[in-house]
């Protein structure tokens, strides 16, 4: 099983819009990334975000491409930038489907660390505006491992 690990992709500065919406940049790249994604193979049975728009935006261009007519999910009690993260690691170690989670920084980053080394203080990645990190369970007893890693810039544009 993967669960891909997404944060939202670059956002408005909030004095241009306090709602935060992507970004013409930030919409390119993720649509670039949903492409490259959908041209690697991956798909995914459900697709879930924080309720920030910006989050919400990069969702709905992920499963548009990857997970067409799948339902995008919103789980503002567990992904805002500063929520804890051991209850997500609860949740997603109940998951029997590929899963891709939109959210922000620093949670993201924390959570990716959680799940790897299971201390949510050590750097696993360094996500960017856009990144997609894809763990996979069982390859070390169990466990997760990052099986990639990719930022946006590494797909030109």
């Amino acid at each position: 099983m993967h669960v891909y690990l997404v944060q939202h992709g670059a956002a408005m500065p909030k004095d241009e819009n306090p709602e935060r919406p992507l970004s013409e940049s930030g919409r390119e790249d993720v649509k670039r990334m949903a492409s490259f994604l959908a041209r690697s193979g991956v798909s995914a049975a459900r697709v879930i975000h924080s309720g920030k728009l910006r989050a919400a935006e990069t969702a709905l261009e992920l499963a548009n491409v990857l997970g067409p007519g799948r339902v995008v999910e919103e789980n503002a009690g567990q992904l805002a930038p500063n929520d804890p993260v051991e209850p997500m690691f609860a949740t997603i170690d109940n998951w029997t489907e590929d899963t891709i989670v939109v959210g922000h920084l620093p949670f993201m980053s924390k959570l990716t660390s959680l799940l790897v080394t299971g201390n949510e203080h050590e750097t696993v990645v360094h996500f960017k505006p856009g990144a997609v990190a894809c763990l996979e369970r069982g390859e070390n007893g169990g466990g997760w491992t990052v099986q990639w890693f990719v930022r946006p810039e590494l797909l030109g544009g």
